[in-house]
């Protein structure tokens, strides 16, 4: 089936039914947590302009890169464990850039322990959504994006709750978006509906019945500002 029209989102649900726009992949569908590339465009059509240098720090298969130069966007894409050659190898805590340079920031973080992305110690997708240490390693990121971010620009997280058979839910989302608003000014909560193979598997909602539990169907995309602090003048 041919994909439908990418077009601006205009309401705060996302739904598009393909991970990838258009005729190609951006980045690699086979990547266990790849972030649909068209959610991506959708915020850089809205927040950002040609020639606006945008960073992912946890680039995982290189969408942002992708999407980025389908728009015309210079990009920079940063990860613990680099998936490809045009991904830089960096620590979302510690991030290899000067402050208040960037336009744009994008992130999409492990949620929880679901998937394993690296053996390296440093590695956030490690530490369990029930472990505190998961919220102050994020904190640590949220700082770091605070401070390459432009004043009066832009950065969006996406992420999701997280529920494990035998394990506390963990509402990611409501954690995190109270670390961000700390930092940043709160633009908009958009919700993203999940399309992936989980969810297309009958087991899958059989035993959610049977367990009486919920499947994760959506994600949240938290789109924030980072405000010019008193006293400094917009350039």
């Amino acid at each position: 089936m041919k994909k439908p029209e990418l077009n601006l989102q205009t309401t705060t649900l996302w739904d598009y039914p393909s991970q990838h726009y258009g005729d190609y992949m951006q980045g690699d569908q086979n990547y266990n947590g790849a972030t649909p590339s068209y959610i991506i465009w959708n915020l850089l059509q809205r927040y950002t302009r040609e020639r606006d240098l945008i960073i992912d720090p946890m680039c995982g298969s290189g969408t942002t890169i992708d999407v980025c130069k389908d728009l015309n966007r210079r990009v920079i894409g940063f990860d613990l464990s680099p998936y490809r050659n045009d991904i830089i190898p960096a620590d979302a805590r510690n991030l290899p850039i000067r402050n208040e340079c960037i336009d744009f920031v994008f992130v999409d973080p492990p949620y929880g322990t679901h998937i394993h992305y690296s053996d390296d110690p440093r590695c956030i997708g490690q530490l369990s959504a029930n472990d505190e240490n998961y919220y102050k390693s994020m904190e640590q990121c949220i700082q770091e994006i605070y401070r390459v971010l432009k004043p009066q620009r832009y950065m969006a997280l996406y992420c999701c709750d997280s529920f494990q058979k035998k394990k506390p839910f963990a509402p990611i989302g409501f954690r995190l978006f109270s670390i961000l608003e700390r930092w940043f000014t709160p633009i908009d909560i958009i919700s993203v509906v999940r399309h992936n193979r989980t969810l297309l598997r009958r087991h899958y909602h059989t035993e959610a019945i049977r367990g009486n539990y919920f499947l994760r169907g959506f994600n949240y995309l938290f789109i924030m500002k980072k405000e010019l602090r008193k006293g400094k003048t917009k350039k």
